[in-house]
C-alpha cells in the first residue's frame, strides 16, 4: 500500500528548498525531459532523511508501492532520486533479496539514463548479485545481451562496487559479448569496470586488455588502463609498509 504521507512530504520537502535559478542548469546538464527543482544532492539527502525518519513503512509492500508511486509519478527529477533513495534507506535492508529484482528493472529500464541507472546498477542490484549469487548471476548474464542497452551496461557495472572482490568470471562473461558494441555508455561501463578491478589486479586487467584489444573500443582500452600505474604503485607501497 502506497504510504501518501511519505510522497506528499518529500514533494513538499523538495518545493520548500527549491532554486529555480540552478534548475534549467541541472537540467541541461542531465539532458533530462523532466524537470528539475534545482536541489543539490547535499540538500536532497537533508529532505529524504528527515522525511523517510518520519514516515516508516510497514511492510515489504509498503516499501515497493510507495517506491513506485515516487517513481511512477514523478514530476520532477528529484522525486525519482527519493525513490532509489528511499530503496537503500538503512530500515528496509531486510528487503533487500532478488524479490527486490523487478523494482530495480523497472528503474533502469524506465529510468534510461545513467544516473538512474548507475546508482540502481552500483547501489542495488551490485549487493544482490554479490549477496545472492545462485539466482541473480544468471540474470546478469541474461542482461549482458539483452536488447536494451541499460540492462546490458547494468549487467557490466553492477560490480564495480566491490572492486578486488569481484566476480572475474562473471565480470568477463558480461563484458565478453559487448566487446564490439558501438553505444558510448556500454563502451565507457566496460572500460569502467575493467578499471575498477584493476586496483586489486592490475596485472590481469593490462592482460586482458592485452588479448582483447583488437576487439574493444578505443574508449573501453583508455578507461580500463586508466588507474593502471597508480593501481601498481599503491601494491607497492602497501608490500613496502607491510
Amino acid at each position: 500500500m502506497i504510504d501518501p504521507a511519505l510522497v506528499a512530504a518529500v514533494r513538499d520537502g523538495l518545493a520548500e528548498v527549491a532554486d529555480p535559478a540552478k534548475a534549467p542548469g541541472m537540467q541541461a546538464y542531465m539532458k533530462s525531459d523532466m524537470p528539475y527543482h534545482g536541489v543539490p544532492a547535499p540538500q536532497q539527502r537533508q529532505v529524504f532523511r528527515a522525511v523517510f525518519a518520519a514516515h516508516p513503512l510497514a511492510s515489504r509492500g509498503d516499501w515497493t508501492d510507495t517506491t513506485l508511486e515516487l517513481w511512477r509519478a514523478a514530476a520532477y527529477r528529484e522525486e525519482r532520486y527519493a525513490a532509489i533513495a528511499l530503496t537503500g534507506h538503512r530500515l528496509y535492508r531486510a528487503h533487500q533479496t532478488p524479490a527486490a529484482l523487478p523494482l530495480y528493472e523497472e528503474m533502469v529500464v524506465d529510468g534510461a539514463w545513467w544516473d538512474h541507472v548507475d546508482a540502481v546498477a552500483i547501489g542495488r542490484i551490485g549487493p544482490l548479485v554479490a549477496a545472492y549469487p545462485d539466482a541473480l548471476k544468471p540474470v546478469m548474464l541474461r542482461w549482458s545481451t539483452d536488447p536494451d542497452r541499460w540492462r546490458r551496461r547494468t549487467a557490466i557495472i553492477c560490480q564495480v562496487g566491490v572492486r578486488g572482490t569481484a566476480d572475474l568470471d562473471l565480470l568477463y562473461a558480461v563484458v565478453e559479448p559487448n566487446l564490439a558494441d558501438t553505444d558510448f555508455f556500454v563502451r565507457k561501463g566496460i572500460g569502467w569496470a575493467l578499471r575498477q578491478y584493476a586496483w586489486a589486479d592490475p596485472d590481469e586487467v593490462e592482460r586482458y586488455v592485452t588479448e582483447h584489444g583488437p576487439r574493444m573500443s578505443g574508449l573501453s582500452r583508455r578507461e580500463a588502463l586508466k588507474n593502471i600505474t597508480e593501481s601498481r604503485a599503491r601494491a607497492g607501497g602497501n608490500e613496502g609498509s607491510g
